[in-house]
Formats: C-alpha cells, sequence, structure tokens
C-alpha cells in the first residue's frame, strides 16, 4: 500500500508539473525553433529542464514547508491556488473554442552558445508566470503530502519536465506540423482545462 502511495504521488506530481508547462508559451517556442534550427538544441532543453528541477525543489522543498508552518497562511495560498486554476482551466477552455496555434515560424539562427544560454536563461528565470507554476501551485500540491511521498511528487514532476523539454527540442522537426494547427491545440487546450479543474478539486478536498 505504501509503495502504491508512492507512486501516486509521483504519477500526480508528474501530470501535474507536465498540465503546467505544455500550455503555449515563449520558451516552448524559443525551444521548438531551436529543435527546427537544430541550434543549441542540448543546451536549451538541459538549461529549461534544470532551471525548472531547482524551481519545482524551491516549491515542494521551500516555499510548500514555509506555508505548512502557518495555518492561515497555508489556508489562504491553498485558495489563491484553487481561484487560480480554476481561472486558468477558463481561459484554457475558452481557448480551446476559439482556436489557438503555436507561432514556430523560423528565422535566421547563427546565435552562438553563449547567447543561446543567456536568452534561455531569460525565457526561463525572467518569466513570473514560471515562479507562480514551480513555487506556488506545485508548493501548494504538494502539501498534501509527506516525507517520501514528498519526495516521489517532486521527482515526478521534475521527470515531466525533463521529457518533456527534450521530447520537445529533439522532437520539434515531428511535432512542428502539428502544433500549427488548431485543432491539436484545441484539443490540448481543453485536456489542460480539464486537468486545472482536477487538480483544483484535489487541492480542495486535500
Amino acid at each position: 500500500m505504501e509503495y502504491l502511495s508512492i507512486e501516486s504521488a509521483g504519477f500526480e506530481g508528474a501530470l501535474i508539473s507536465l498540465s503546467l508547462i505544455v500550455a503555449i508559451g515563449a520558451q516552448n517556442a524559443f525551444v521548438i525553433r531551436q529543435g527546427l534550427s537544430n541550434k543549441h538544441v542540448f543546451l536549451v532543453c538541459t538549461i529549461c529542464a534544470f532551471s525548472d528541477a531547482a524551481l519545482i525543489s524551491l516549491g515542494v522543498f521551500g516555499f510548500g514547508e514555509i506555508i505548512s508552518n502557518s495555518s492561515t497562511i497555508s489556508e489562504l495560498i491553498r485558495w489563491f491556488a484553487i481561484c487560480f486554476l480554476i481561472v486558468y482551466s477558463i481561459l484554457r477552455f475558452k481557448a480551446s473554442y476559439e482556436g489557438n496555434a503555436l507561432d514556430v515560424s523560423l528565422e535566421k539562427n547563427n546565435i552562438s552558445a553563449k547567447k543561446t544560454a543567456i536568452i534561455t536563461l531569460g525565457f526561463t528565470w525572467l518569466n513570473p508566470h514560471v515562479y507562480l507554476d514551480t513555487t506556488v501551485l506545485l508548493g501548494t500540491a504538494s502539501l498534501q503530502f509527506q516525507g517520501d511521498e514528498k519526495i516521489a511528487f517532486a521527482i515526478g514532476a521534475m521527470a515531466s519536465s525533463f521529457l518533456f523539454f527534450y521530447s520537445l527540442g529533439f522532437g520539434a522537426r515531428r511535432l512542428a506540423p502539428l502544433l500549427k494547427t488548431e485543432k491539436v491545440w484545441r484539443r490540448i487546450d481543453f485536456i489542460i482545462g480539464i486537468i486545472m479543474l482536477w487538480i483544483a478539486w484535489s487541492i480542495y478536498t486535500s
């Protein structure tokens, strides 16, 4: 039973992490463009994945632990996360209804590895949304777990991030035709909306 509980925590961490990072964004578009141009793909994916891992650790073992020591703050953050997820899900359902697509048009790319690394770090660490996703939302979602389960939750979230970014970068040439179509993104946005509601319910009942 304990093994299944740890496995369940890891799966939930992976699912939440994936649903938060898969949405259309400047960082994802940049990773895809690098994949299409075949320029510094491993470098870009590694920076994105390890940055996410650091932020997830901060959220689960830093922010999550801090707010867990105060019932008042914990409750306020909990309801903030629930409200945000509900609004986020509504926006995803709206995007699914209206149609959306990712702009992956390829521009001339002769940027050095150093400049590429700086740009990648900028897309990651200067994006306020990433702190909300990894630190606040994942940190809040991890409050329902303790000990080994919390570690499994964090590992699952990190593994999902690594899998996503490397798949996105090195699979860009295959994924680009699909990601350019509204039909595919309608389905992706709808699924994300459902997952966001499920996460909100999970936090509410935890």
